[in-house]
């Protein structure tokens, strides 16, 4: 079992420019798992975790530079997820690298990824013409940020803050101020995260809020604050269906951004204004 403790993060690392799969770093997600009391054989939500690299090149034949935009998609049962500087490293060595085509690069980034991951990783290479196309979105439903609230807590986020009535509701919030630390370096993590749920309690958006703000000194990953943050909503709303997903600001030509719901379905497309 390979521990974060080991990866590249946090290291001063020498930058390799030539194609290199062996850098790349999985991290067993079981483990995590186990601390929020799930069994790998059986996950209550589906998901996916969505990365976007936006520093991504390489070489023709001819020898002429290409860039590209290129979003990856890591199925959230993955026995595990990569290390995030490993992630980097690894797309850095492809930048001196010669591929004859956008297809074949396609195909190495499948291979390569799926056999960290675990599981068939996603791979999509976009122009940058057509990253410009999908625009910036501003996520639907109800902004709860300019709620006023009193905040005393900001590293232990706990089920009992959020409360809900007694009435049946649906309802979709966002929040722009999530917020958690890398737990191996410390470096802040900044997030939108969106909650959508049917047929469940009213929550209280005021507590939701609270809730929220309580990650900001909190140390752990993307997806197991998205993990977390479904799990105690679950447990509290008790809702037909559940969807909860974070789409993080980028740190060194990467954005995270975890999806889980209640129902296998996929995420949008959309990109908000701080990506």
């Amino acid at each position: 079992m390979q521990s974060v403790e080991l990866s590249p993060l946090g290291k001063s690392t020498e930058y390799v420019s030539h194609y290199e799969p062996a850098l790349l770093y999985p991290i067993p997600r079981a483990p995590k798992w186990a601390e929020l009391g799930l069994n790998a054989a059986a996950l209550p939500f589906c998901g996916v975790d969505v990365w976007t690299c936006y520093e991504l090149s390489w070489l023709l034949p001819s020898g002429k530079p290409v860039v590209a935009i290129a979003e990856f998609a890591i199925p959230a049962a993955s026995p595990n997820i990569i290390e995030s500087k490993s992630f980097k490293l690894y797309l850095n060595s492809l930048n001196q690298s010669v591929f004859a085509s956008w297809a074949e690069l396609e195909a190495i980034l499948v291979r390569d990824l799926s056999a960290a991951a675990g599981a068939p990783v996603g791979v999509t290479l976009l122009s940058l013409d057509d990253w410009a196309a999908r625009g910036i979105q501003r996520p639907a439903g109800q902004c709860i940020d300019d709620l006023d609230i009193t905040v005393d807590r900001y590293a232990e986020p706990q089920v009992q803050t959020l409360a809900v009535g007694e009435a049946r509701n649906s309802q979709r919030f966002f929040s722009h101020l999530l917020k958690s630390n890398c737990p191996v370096t410390g470096q802040p993590d900044w997030g939108t995260v969106v909650v959508e749920y049917e047929a469940g309690l009213a929550l209280d958006p005021a507590s939701l809020l609270r809730y929220l703000v309580a990650f900001r000194q909190h140390a752990d990953f993307h997806e197991q604050c998205v993990e977390c943050i479904y799990l105690d909503l679950w447990q509290v709303l008790e809702p037909a269906r559940l969807t909860v997903f974070a789409r993080y600001v980028r740190r060194g030509g990467l954005d995270i951004n975890p999806y889980r719901s209640s129902d296998d379905i996929q995420p949008g497309s959309e990109r908000y204004v701080r990506q």
